[in-house]
């Protein structure tokens, strides 16, 4: 791991966000709460904080970080067939939480896939990206579109 013993605690956040494509059918069912296996979006949204809280269990390397809050936004995409998901997280420490954001974003979107695979087995994760980090030394970065 890199040693963070350096630097000074400040406060960090981070944006990430992605979407899961799949057929009209199925978009249709997440928004009437009809899948089969129940509040496909509310599942999915403790996952993710979940996910962002655990993340230094999953990727090798991490720094184990104390979070102060994690925000997990999702939106229906109509007309591109889509979930989008947005996960916001914030620490007080010595290292940024971007790798928390994208964790959260991945298991949001992991789990709907979960969800709904009986209904649909080809839906697709895209787009997963950092979009905005801010505190510690390098300031604050937002993506550009691509």
């Amino acid at each position: 791991m890199v040693d963070v013993a350096g630097k000074g605690a400040t406060h960090r956040v981070a944006r990430a966000a992605g979407r899961i494509r799949m057929l009209p059918a199925t978009l249709k069912r997440i928004a009437a709460g009809t899948a089969a296996k129940g509040d496909v979006l509310g599942v999915a949204r403790i996952a993710a904080i979940q996910a962002a809280k655990r993340t230094a269990d999953l990727i090798p390397l991490c720094h184990p970080l104390t979070l102060t809050h994690v925000s997990v936004d999702f939106t229906l995409e109509r007309k591109a067939g889509a979930v989008r998901c947005e996960a916001t997280v914030a620490t007080t420490g010595l290292t940024g939480v971007e790798m928390e954001a994208l964790t959260a974003v991945t298991a949001g979107l992991l789990t709907i896939y979960d969800m709904c695979k009986s209904a649909d087995r080809g839906m697709r994760l895209e787009n997963i990206g950092l979009l905005e980090k801010k505190g510690g030394k390098s300031g604050h970065w937002v993506a550009t579109p691509r």
